[in-house]
Order: structure tokens, then C-alpha cells, then sequence
């Protein structure tokens, strides 16, 4: 079956600060880049809405009213001194969720072999009770659960390559013994979380922090000595990725060294990590990226790799 697309065009109407790192020219770029002729063989889809209850898998009812109360009729809402809302921004939260659900249903179903989510705001920041780091919800997490709970699924694994350690994840995940977490970031930088010690409520969260500078090659030591290892123990029935692009070295917000074919490798390996143990079930969701360039050929080529493994 084909790679599935899910767009969340309602991302473009969250609106950020003038001068925001997280600004709407992101999910532009990606989804330009995506409706080029060398992509017409995606299955694409609009984000459906989510709904209160399929918040509420990872957010507690309090989480969600403060988030939907703090929305603006006009203008902006800060929520902190890096997130804010706009009046855009209940729907494109709500359908960044809904995105995933939907694929996560779409590829559980056999309707596609994986499936990237073209999103914005993102949500590996986002914890149980607090937005931070341009999050609300956490959109990963939530679909991670809906797997586990709607789907009955035994074992789900997270991914995030992002270059910030995905806090909110882990928040929403560590008490939760049917999903593994594991995370490569940059330490120190933003959020500070994110040490070796930091193993979750039954060893379920593995944490592989890369010093500023870290290039391709050490990236690829460490999936293959220490990620991979780890996800062939859980045998997940599913791979969810976070796919943050922002280890890229054109990137503002960090000090990695990756370019874009680390991206097409560390895809691959991913894909065929998923080909051997979970049936090639893939989904994967945008995090960050900063470089406007460097993301749509980043995106372009983590989705290319997704769409060779159509079955």
C-alpha cells in the first residue's frame, strides 16, 4: 500500500510573534515541497479534528480548558515566553492530534503502508499540565495511547530524533509500561531534560544525549550500538516517530552537525527496523526545523525513504 500524507492546513493559521522561529512559512515549505511531481504517488488526507476525548488519553480535562479558555478572538496569547496562541490555534491544535490518530488508524488498518503528518504546532514539548516549547497537546503521545487503548496493540515504541530532548513525551509516557520512549538529542540545550538517568516508571524511556557538534557518523554509532538494540527487546507492534529536522547544520536553534542524507539514513534504518519487527508500520509526525531550505529537503527526503518501502 502507499505512503499516506495527512495535512493539517489548519496549521496555517496558528499564528506566532513577528520573528518566531515557529512560524507558519514551516508547514508552507513542507507542504510545498510535498505537492512536487516526485510525491504524486502519496495517499493524502486533511487532518480530522480530535476531539475532547481523544485529548484526554494523555491530558487531564483541566490541561485542555486552560488551553481552549487561553485562546484570543483577536490577536495574541502568550503562554509562555515561548508559546503563544491565536485565534487559529484550538483548531490547528485539535487537528495536529487528529492527524495522527488518523494515521495511526489508517496504516493499523492496511489502508497504507506508513504515514507522515505534516503538522503544526508541534507537541513532543508539551507536558501532562503545562504547554511549552511552540506545544499544547502532546500529538505523539496521544497517539501512541489511542494505539494502545483503541487499537489493543500490546507494545508501541517513540522515536524522536528531534534536537531537543521531547519532555512532554516523556512526561506523558513515563508511567506507561506498554510504550517505550527513546530520544537522541542535544546537551545541553533546551528543555535541559533529557539525561541517561531519566528511565521512566519501568525502564520504558531510553535517553541518548549528543554533545554540540555531534556529525552523521556518531549519530549512526549510537542508533546501532544502543537504540536499536533496545527497540528489538520491546518487539513494538508499531513506530511512531517525532521527526524533528532541526539537527540539521544549517539549523538557528542547535549545534548539531547532520545534514540531510543523515535524515535519509536514519529513516531507512528506522524502516527497516519497523520492515523486520512490526509489520513495517510506521508513523511518523513533524516536530521542529528551523531552516526553512534545510527542512523541505529534509522532509523530502525523510518522506521519499517512507514511500520506498510501499509494499
Amino acid at each position: 500500500m502507499p505512503t499516506l500524507l495527512v495535512e493539517n492546513r489548519a496549521g496555517l493559521a496558528h499564528e506566532m510573534p513577528a520573528g518566531h522561529p515557529e512560524q507558519i512559512a514551516r508547514l508552507q515549505a513542507v507542504l510545498d515541497v510535498l505537492a512536487g511531481p516526485g510525491f504524486s504517488g502519496l495517499i493524502r488526507a486533511e487532518a480530522p479534528m480530535a476531539g475532547e476525548d481523544d485529548l484526554l488519553l494523555a491530558h487531564p480535562a483541566e490541561h485542555i480548558a486552560a488551553i481552549r479558555d487561553a485562546i484570543p478572538e483577536t490577536g495574541l496569547a502568550a503562554l509562555d515566553p515561548d508559546t503563544s496562541v491565536s485565534p487559529g490555534s484550538w483548531e490547528a491544535a485539535l487537528k495536529g492530534v487528529g492527524g495522527c490518530l488518523y494515521a495511526v488508524d489508517q496504516v493499523l488498518s492496511g489502508e497504507a503502508t506508513n504515514a507522515f503528518v505534516a503538522t503544526r504546532p508541534p507537541g513532543h514539548h508539551a507536558e501532562r499540565i503545562r504547554p511549552m516549547g511552540f506545544c499544547l497537546f502532546g500529538n505523539i503521545a496521544i497517539a501512541a495511547k489511542h494505539a494502545l487503548e483503541r487499537h489493543g496493540l500490546s507494545r508501541v515504541a517513540v522515536v524522536d530524533f528531534d534536537v531537543h530532548h521531547g519532555n512532554g513525551t516523556q512526561d506523558l509516557l513515563w508511567d506507561e509500561s506498554r510504550a517505550f520512549f527513546v530520544s537522541s538529542h542535544q546537551m545541553p540545550l533546551y528543555p535541559g531534560t533529557g539525561a541517561p538517568s531519566e528511565r521512566g516508571g519501568s525502564n520504558n524511556i531510553l535517553n541518548l544525549p549528543l554533545g554540540p557538534g555531534t556529525g552523521g557518523a556518531e549519530m549512526q554509532r549510537i542508533v546501532e550500538t544502543r537504540m536499536l538494540p533496545r527497540l528489538a527487546e520491546i518487539a513494538p507492534d508499531l513506530l511512531l516517530i517525532s521527526a524533528g529536522f532541526d539537527a540539521h547544520k544549517a539549523d538557528p536553534l542547535a549545534n548539531l552537525n547532520w545534514d540531510t542524507e543523515d535524515f535519509a539514513w536514519i529513516t531507512r534504518t528506522l524502516c527497516a527496523f519497523a520492515g523486520a519487527h512490526c509489520g513495517g508500520r510506521v508513523v511518523s509526525t513533524l516536530e521542529g526545523g528551523y531552516d526553512l531550505d534545510a527542512l523541505a529537503a529534509s522532509v523530502a527526503t525523510h518522506v521519499t525513504v517512507l514511500m520506498e518501502q510501499d509494499g
